[in-house]
């Protein structure tokens, strides 16, 4: 089992709205890095749900990666704000996944508190900059992280 740490904006698609839809297709993520980080995970995988853009961002819970190489259904809607017309049904550029609600935590981990526990080398939401939305989590700094959240 890998970890994973996934980005969203709380009034966009957060946590509270995983809990109550149970699940989710992570749909919209147009990032090469990103998109390359979701083609690696399998189902089992847990991912950490970060809370971006808000006072303050940080870790808020848990969930699951049920189902991968998903064909994102946003690239072919003109509508959508992440249409790509360069891409087919034929040959789709994104891929994405769907996750699962596990756990959300009583209290979250602020990004501050990431900072005093972790490097941008251990923990790549850190890094100064960093806007990836999708990164690895690696076994160690996940189990940290795990224990802080019972703290």
């Amino acid at each position: 089992m890998n970890y994973w740490l996934m980005k969203s904006e709380p009034e966009v698609y957060g946590i509270t709205h995983l809990q109550k839809d149970h699940q989710t297709i992570w749909d919209g993520v147009r990032n090469y890095q990103a998109r390359n980080f979701m083609r690696q995970m399998q189902p089992g995988d847990l991912v950490f749900f970060y809370h971006s853009n808000t006072n303050p961002p940080g870790i808020v819970g848990l969930m699951r990666v049920v189902k991968t190489d998903i064909t994102d259904p946003t690239q072919f809607d003109s509508s959508s704000e992440y249409y790509d017309p360069k891409s087919t049904p034929e040959a789709p550029r994104w891929q994405t996944v769907i996750v699962e609600f596990v756990e959300k935590f009583s209290d979250s981990i602020s990004l501050t508190t990431l900072k005093e526990n972790f490097s941008s080398e251990e923990l790549m939401v850190v890094k100064q900059g960093n806007r990836l939305s999708v990164m690895p989590v690696s076994n160690s700094v996940a189990q940290k992280i795990l224990a802080m959240k019972n703290t």
